[in-house]
């Protein structure tokens, strides 16, 4: 005969074994950088508010745009962080889910710019960074003010540019084209400038281009502002040059894999890293830029991000279409013409 301790402890088992049962698991795909921050601002208080799992596949956005392919007919990942024109990519090719922006609570208080960045409905911006220009005050009296001051002659041998594989590749080309006079349907300036520059390194990850300018082997180089914070700790002295053309600017873009089965449970996800707190959390730890335009930051965190409107206004956004139309033809004129 059971007794009611024995019954009671039944129940108990039961009740553990069908809330383990009923907890969901959200597979989100990102970059990888900064997990520790992003654990402490996103991980552990989105499994608290949900009571769910969250496990991140990581990894850079050419390598996870290739698993999601390769798993399309049964996917395993639900929310894809990826770079803006992965992103489109991976929509091109059928992957993404059509978002439903109604249920993204702090939709309305994003930038335009952030709300629908592939112009498909299959996606929100919830980072953009500037591309602008670094460089070492020491080794470099003269401030650099414009983009053709990578080929000064004091500068030989001492730049790594972004290799044109990489996020920050089309648009630092993008740039280099327009100052010397370069149209988007003409790039012939800008690449028969870059196969004269003499570069040390084309760079695929910004950890690279930090531990070069760390190790005093650059001055200067094309950067990604989310880079800012770690260059700074290499305690060199670098400055974020201001120049005429302008600066660049990308987005990471946070979508919903296509066949997942925790849609709304992805809903969920994606409007918390939209929320003013957790843009606020990233910002202050240097992770990532806001698009969140009610998020307010110190005026020395600020400094070292692209934030507010004056700074998000001057940047020049490409086209994610544009860049994937011409992907291509720029990466076999890059391979011929400018890596030697």
């Amino acid at each position: 005969m059971k007794t009611p301790f024995t019954l009671l402890l039944a129940s108990t088992l039961l009740l553990t074994l069908g809330f383990a049962q009923a907890q969901k698991t959200l597979v989100v795909s990102g970059f990888g950088i900064a997990q520790d921050k992003i654990d402490k601002n996103i991980t552990r208080p989105f499994e608290q508010k949900c009571g769910c799992n969250v496990v991140f596949e990581v990894g850079n956005n050419a390598d996870r745009l290739a698993k999601l392919n390769a798993r399309k007919n049964n996917p395993n990942v639900d929310v894809a962080l990826l770079g803006d024109y992965f992103a489109k990519q991976a929509s091109r090719q059928g992957l993404l889910e059509k978002m439903d922006y109604g249920k993204l609570s702090n939709y309305a208080s994003l930038y335009d710019f952030a709300k629908d960045p592939l112009d498909d409905g299959t996606s929100v911006a919830f980072t953009v960074y500037s591309i602008g220009i670094v460089y070492r005050t020491d080794k470099i009296t003269k401030p650099i003010t414009s983009w053709k001051d990578l080929w000064r002659p004091e500068l030989s041998g001492k730049v790594a540019l972004p290799n044109i594989t990489t996020t920050q590749g089309p648009p630092a080309v993008w740039m280099i084209n327009k100052a010397f006079g370069g149209k988007d349907n003409n790039v012939n300036p800008g690449f028969s400038q870059l196969a004269k520059l003499k570069v040390l390194t084309y760079y695929n990850q910004s950890s690279q281009m930090t531990s070069l300018f760390a190790q005093d082997e650059i001055w200067a180089a094309p950067v990604g502002r989310f880079a800012w914070g770690g260059l700074l700790n290499t305690k060199k002295p670098l400055a974020w040059a201001r120049l005429s053309e302008g600066q660049s600017g990308a987005m990471n873009v946070a979508s919903i894999v296509k066949g997942s089965k925790n849609v709304d449970l992805a809903h969920q996800f994606i409007d918390f890293i939209l929320s003013r707190s957790v843009q606020t959390a990233q910002a202050m730890d240097l992770v990532d830029s806001p698009v969140n335009k009610t998020v307010k930051l110190p005026a020395n965190i600020a400094s070292q991000l692209t934030v507010g409107l004056n700074q998000v206004s001057g940047l020049r956004l490409m086209k994610t279409d544009y860049i994937l139309d011409n992907r291509d033809t720029w990466i076999q004129r890059w391979n011929r013409d400018v890596v030697r």
